[in-house]
């Protein structure tokens, strides 16, 4: 397993279909580090609301945040590195993830709403509907300067992108024997 020099959790984050969880599996296998979807920290409620097109208000994600933001906190509380993704659309939403904590990373994937929601349209059994593409990029601040966010295109294909994270970040995969 490869290791940072302290313990790091990269974000990735972005709209639906930026490839966050593509990167964050393929980061995964060759770091060896655990991959967390941002997905699985949702409540039914929540995914019930998206299935059906609603958009998800700032009360249903606080409670979903904190749930990302505990897993980042026992990684780093147990010394260890970790992956999640996670839309963080929003500045605020991105300091409940960040905060204080030095060892927190991001990593926007950055993209047109058109090419997301080409690939979107490709993706099979996801409770997110196209519908609310449109909704994400509407809400969507884009990290600024003081975030330190690594910006990678969503056009990039995913190995290209793992290497360009691992190179950017400082990380190095494990030694294969």
């Amino acid at each position: 397993m490869a290791q940072a020099s302290v313990p790091m959790v990269v974000v990735l984050m972005g709209v639906s279909s930026s490839g966050k969880s593509t990167t964050g599996k393929q980061l995964s296998k060759m770091l060896g580090w655990p991959f967390r979807d941002a997905d699985s920290f949702h409540p039914p409620a929540n995914i019930e609301k998206m299935r059906r097109g609603i958009a998800l208000e700032d009360s249903d994600r606080w409670p979903w945040l904190a749930a990302i933001a505990d897993w980042i906190d026992q990684q780093l509380g147990k010394g260890e590195c970790g992956l999640v993704s996670c839309s963080a659309l929003k500045k605020s939403y991105r300091r409940r993830l960040v905060g204080d904590r030095t060892g927190v990373r991001l990593v926007f994937r950055k993209g047109s709403c058109e090419l997301g929601g080409k690939r979107m349209a490709r993706r099979r059994d996801h409770f997110m509907p196209l519908s609310l593409l449109k909704n994400q990029f509407d809400v969507l601040e884009e990290p600024q300067a003081d975030e330190n966010a690594l910006v990678i295109s969503i056009a990039k294909p995913a190995q290209q992108v793992a290497q360009t994270i691992i190179a950017e970040l400082g990380l190095a995969e494990p030694r294969r024997s």
